[in-house]
Order: structure tokens, then sequence, then C-alpha cells
């Protein structure tokens, strides 16, 4: 399934007119006419939005299938967003699992370059390590320098933001936990 097609899942299955959406997530009905249809792709900021207005992870717009005991994903399978700028990639390495209430990703960030959020849904946290390279984690203002191997643990659902200071690329591994079923 795509973008698209769980986009109008997910919404169907709320009872939600896309006006009674555009309101519970602050993205506009022609906007989201336009995702539902699939003329227009979402930046990562508007699928945010969508998802935090369907009370939904960003992952749960990515899913194709569900989940059968094993499940192997080829890195050239897995599903990527980028920013808009291209500096900022995340690559869903298993989608959310209503069993674990978790996503996990992969995250790229090329040098000098920046993720903002505004912020997730109540509760959810984020877990951050770092694999390689150097990161500024910034939550209300607060920074923290990231070097390979360390970790932060956060409230996300404050402003924060990803900075890579330095002049090469930064990966991390991202694990996003939900306080409650989503869906």
């Amino acid at each position: 399934m795509c973008v698209a097609q769980n986009l109008q899942r997910l919404r169907s299955k709320r009872h939600l007119s896309l006006d009674g959406l555009a309101r519970a997530c602050g993205v506009s009905r022609a906007m989201l006419a336009q995702i539902e249809s699939g003329r227009s792709v979402p930046s990562i900021k508007v699928l945010c939005k969508i998802a935090k207005g369907l009370k939904v992870s960003v992952a749960a717009f990515l899913e194709d299938r569900a989940f059968e005991g094993v499940e192997v994903l080829p890195a050239q399978q897995s599903k990527r967003l980028v920013s808009a700028d291209g500096a900022f990639v995340s690559r869903a390495l298993f989608p959310y699992d209503t069993a674990r209430q978790s996503e996990f990703y992969e995250i790229r960030l090329r040098a000098l370059g920046e993720e903002v959020s505004e912020g997730h849904g109540p509760g959810i946290q984020e877990n951050l390590v770092v694999a390689q390279g150097v990161l500024e984690v910034s939550v209300n203002d607060e920074r923290y320098l990231l070097s390979t191997g360390d970790s932060i643990l956060f409230y996300a659902d404050q402003p924060h933001r990803y900075r890579n200071p330095a002049d090469s690329e930064a990966v991390a591994f991202l694990v996003i936990t939900y306080p409650e079923r989503l869906d």
C-alpha cells in the first residue's frame, strides 16, 4: 500500500471527512485530497501533522502488509522519507508494531544538515543512539551534543531538533515508543 491508500484507509476507519481531518491536523482539505488521490506526495512535516491528527505513527502510512512471524527487510526495499532539502533521510527498519508499540529507524543527516520537529503526540518517546559521527539534539531549546556510541531518551511530544555540526554525514538509530495503542 502507498501513502495515499493508507491515508484513505485510516481516515475512513475513523469516520472522518476530509474537512474533519483538515481541522484535526491543520493541513488543508485540498492538500489532503491531493495526497489521498496520489497527486501529491507529502513532506515529512505534513505527514507528521496528519499522523498526529489521526493519532497514528508516521509508519502507519508506509505499511503494506501484515507481520507473519519472521520478516527480513533488504536495505534496498526499505521505505525512506527524505526532507525537502534532502539533508535528512529516515529509513524505516521496521514499521510501527501494535504489540511493541514502537517504530525503528535509521536516520542519516548530511554535514551541517538539520531536521526540526514540532513534537509528536502526548507521551511519545524517542530513544536515539549515534552510530557514526556527531549529532546535536535539542529538546525545548536545551542542546545535547552526542558522539558515536552516545544515546539520548526524551519525550518527543515537545519541539525537538536534530543537527549535524560536523563536515561528514551522521548516522543514528532511532526507536520511537508510543504510550498506548494507536490504531
